[in-house]
């Protein structure tokens, strides 16, 4: 039996199309979830606008709908199914966005949100909220501004120096960013990036080029008990994307009190953000000082999720 006796059926929500940032590994784990849930005895409803995935298979889920994904259609769904709890956390960033924007329209009103609840989302997503978060824990993150003009971009800059790294808000995989080095390059980068953005908000970061990329797997449950799964390695330095480099599982290069320390920083942040289920963590790190800054956090499970299963043997979509 479920042990949330209110909650009878769940819309899981996909990830949409393939593409970085809501790619198979998705459709991975979308599949554990709903097969999970199932087990648990839950009505299960799938949405996802990709027919070309396992997921969507009509004995995965009770219930499917390959329709787009977007706010307006997903409520619709959860009115007609006379849905309990949506999970959006298996989805990627489509997941997390869609969330976010039923919320803000208020349509969430007697809706569980399992694993990672509005808020939430919007403590790691917001980066003004998620500096203000870091800054409670007094965890450290590079110098940030989200701006929401070039004009707001070139006043940053006089504040963190160049170069800086350009990041749209709510995008994926990093999609429309990048580095500006002078004006020009700013100007450049911030245009393209506002577009990109569906909440015309980008981030201005202070840069860590060259550091060295890590990633801790954290899971906790409710009763707040947390584990880390699997901590990685990028073998590229800050700069080049996760999804281009080479990862290594578990850390080689670093110290045993190093790994402690961001180890200690990594159940902090999951425990104070409330998330049942998985979580990654993505820190930059000084190689010669061992500084670090966190650079992510994401509130759900990601392509290193899906490593860090194949790794360790963990099914960490399935226990989320």
């Amino acid at each position: 039996m479920p042990v949330d006796e209110d909650i009878k059926k769940v819309l899981i929500i996909g990830s949409g199309p393939i593409q970085i940032g809501q790619a198979a590994e998705f459709d991975y784990s979308g599949s554990q979830a709903c097969k999970s849930l199932r087990e648990e005895g839950l009505e299960t409803v799938l949405v996802n606008s990709n027919p070309a995935t396992i997921q969507t298979d009509m004995d995965m889920a009770d219930t499917v709908y390959t329709e787009p994904l977007t706010p307006e259609l997903v409520a619709q769904i959860i009115e007609k199914e006379n849905i309990d709890a949506i999970l959006p956390t298996m989805g990627g960033q489509t997941g997390l966005n869609i969330a976010t924007e039923l919320g803000e329209l208020g349509l969430l009103e007697g809706i569980k949100v399992i694993g990672s609840d509005v808020q939430t989302i919007a403590d790691v997503e917001d980066r003004d909220l998620f500096a203000n978060f870091m800054d409670r824990l007094d965890e450290p993150i590079p110098k940030c501004h989200a701006v929401e003009s070039v004009e707001e971009a070139l006043e940053a800059v006089e504040e963190i120096g160049y170069p800086v790294i350009v990041r749209p808000a709510f995008t994926l995989g990093g999609t429309g960013g990048g580095v500006a080095h002078n004006k020009e390059e700013l100007i450049e980068v911030t245009t393209h990036g506002l577009d990109m953005s569906y909440i015309n908000q980008v981030l201005i970061d202070e840069s860590v080029l060259g550091w060295k990329e890590i990633e801790f797997e954290v899971m906790r449950d409710k009763n707040d008990t947390c584990i880390i799964v699997c901590n990685m390695e990028n073998v590229d330095p800050m700069g080049i994307h996760t999804g281009d480099s080479i990862v290594v599982a578990p850390i080689q290069n670093l110290n045993d009190e190093v790994c402690q320390n961001l180890r200690d920083a990594s159940i902090k942040i999951i425990r104070n953000l409330g998330i049942n289920g998985g979580c990654n963590i993505q820190f930059a790190l000084n190689p010669e000082t061992n500084e670090y800054k966190i650079i992510e956090v994401n509130p759900r499970v990601s392509r290193s999720s899906a490593l860090a299963s194949k790794a360790t043997g963990y099914p960490i979509a399935k226990i989320s």
